[in-house]
């Protein structure tokens, strides 16, 4: 137990790589299914274990493991997480047995190698939200890019190929970038990886600017922002359920962590002259994907544009240099990756019945799917921050921030809740309500229990974060405001402790 403790999050990174090991000796894929579960489901009570020790009282690092690794270029393996990295960690390790379980009756051919690559990726994540090491970060965010490009050209739909190419060609060109700002960070930082090293020196006016500029290129085309965002709707489209689920519930997540991790604390000063623009490209993200998510006839690619109007507002969050902001950006990346993963789960669900994707396919099916109608609308609500459920929150959060900044961004914000209103009710309406368009719309059968138990854990945490979400901002309180002392060098309160006062 001393030795699981000691080295809990190289446990994290090691079982899925196990896992994967395992896999290979396995024949049978009923076998293959349950055994990947069975290892997804390790992690995930790891991550618990990790969550019950997180002292979020601290604003240090914790649970911090170093290892040299390659000591002539100053290369270690470092691991560690802080109160943002640890949510972030939480819904990986949350997403990735239900990636599994949806993926149990609509993957039928090379069954070993999809569920070998979701291993892969869910180890890749673990080491990119909690690598303290530059080189490491690296190296791991560019890993998980190959396991999802293959996942999209070999089970993916009819454009498969020319979708994954625009997916890696896009992940490429924000590596590259990457790189750059790894290599400059490292020869003006004093030739060191280290991450906290890195934070804690100053940097040139002229120096910010440059090595700002590459991280936060790498990270915009990987959130993505507006107008990096093209490749979103084709890969969602294309991916099979469970890759549209890992790409929305976490893939999207390392570009606003980046800022998080990078961006403010190291490039205070070139963070704050970039930030008008950023806002307003977050604002501008927040209207055009409500709006493109209004005109598509397509359940993914609708759910796909929901995506880009709702990491919108991490960008407004980060970028606002306050508590209240960065905390709803951080619980915003969280409820996106509980919500859109949902909603993909439910298009695929969908799908693996009538194998369309078209609106106008459905119809009427409060009657013979009552059951998914029910948590279809939950997740559906739940997307446009329905008060009571977990989206609002960040979303009020973030709003609250904003308004520190700028009324007018806020009111145009509020927009998009409302085209976010819209689309979702007026698909509902199409697909719910009315009598079914085809033959097959009426006798689709209901959710079975394992299709249950794939929705029903996601949809007690959209209500039980949108009731009461103070656990995870009790965790994230500390990383916070020591993230804006080193971004605006303020002393700030808890949000906590403001909003949610017993």
């Amino acid at each position: 137990m001393a030795i699981l403790m000691d080295h809990l999050i190289s446990w994290m990174i090691a079982v899925p790589i196990i896992g994967i090991g395992i896999l290979a000796f396995v024949r049978d894929e009923e076998s293959i299914r349950r055994v990947a579960f069975g290892f997804t489901v390790v992690e995930f009570f790891l991550s618990l274990i990790l969550w019950r020790d997180f002292d979020f009282t601290l604003q240090s690092m914790q649970f911090v493991e170093r290892v040299e690794w390659m000591p002539t270029f100053n290369i270690q393996y470092a691991v560690g997480v802080d109160g943002i990295s640890i949510v972030l960690v939480l819904l990986t390790a949350l997403i990735f047995p239900i990636c599994v379980l949806c993926s149990w009756t609509g993957i039928t051919t090379r069954v070993r190698a999809y569920l070998s690559l979701i291993l892969l990726v869910e180890s890749s994540m673990i080491v990119v939200f909690t690598a303290l090491d530059l080189f490491l970060f690296f190296m791991l965010w560019e890993l998980a890019m190959i396991p999802m490009y293959f996942m999209i050209i070999i089970w993916g739909g009819p454009n498969r190929i020319a979708a994954g190419l625009k997916f890696i060609l896009y992940s490429l060109a924000g590596g590259l970038l990457l790189l750059v700002g790894v290599l400059g960070l490292y020869i003006k930082g004093g030739n060191t990886y280290d991450l906290l090293v890195l934070t804690e020196q100053t940097y040139s006016s002229s120096t910010q600017f440059w090595l700002f500029l590459a991280f936060f290129l790498a990270f915009a085309i990987k959130m993505p922002m507006v107008p990096f965002h093209t490749w979103l709707p084709d890969a969602h489209s294309e991916a099979p359920t469970a890759g549209s689920v890992i790409l929305a519930g976490v893939l999207l997540k390392m570009g606003g962590y980046g800022f998080l991790r990078f961006c403010l604390p190291m490039f205070p000063e070139a963070s704050g002259n970039f930030a008008p623009y950023i806002l307003w490209l977050s604002v501008i993200a927040v209207i055009y994907g409500g709006y493109m998510a209004l005109a598509q006839s397509d359940l993914k690619k609708l759910v796909a544009y929901s995506s880009v109007s709702h990491m919108g507002f991490v960008t407004l969050g980060i970028f606002v240099f306050n508590s209240q902001g960065i905390q709803g950006a951080v619980l915003q990346m969280f409820n996106h990756g509980i919500t859109t993963a949902a909603l993909f789960i439910c298009v695929g669900q969908l799908y693996d019945r009538t194998h369309s994707r078209a609106i106008s396919d459905y119809g009427g099916l409060h009657k013979p799917m009552p059951r998914f109608v029910g948590l279809f609308t939950l997740f559906s609500v739940a997307a446009f921050g329905l008060p009571g459920t977990c989206n609002f929150i960040s979303e009020f959060l973030v709003l609250v921030g904003t308004s520190y900044v700028s009324f007018a961004m806020v009111f145009i914000s509020i927009g998009g809740i409302l085209l976010g209103a819209a689309y979702m009710l007026w698909m509902l309406q199409r697909l719910v309500l009315g009598e079914p368009s085809t033959k097959v719309a009426k006798v689709l059968p209901d959710l079975s229990n394992r299709e249950l138990a794939t929705l029903i854990p996601l949809a007690v945490l959209v209500l039980c974060i949108g009731l009461y979400p103070r656990p995870l901002m009790e965790i994230m309180d500390a990383s916070v405001i020591h993230l804006i002392q080193q971004t605006t060098g303020l002393q700030v309160p808890q949000v906590s402790q403001l909003l949610l006062r017993p």
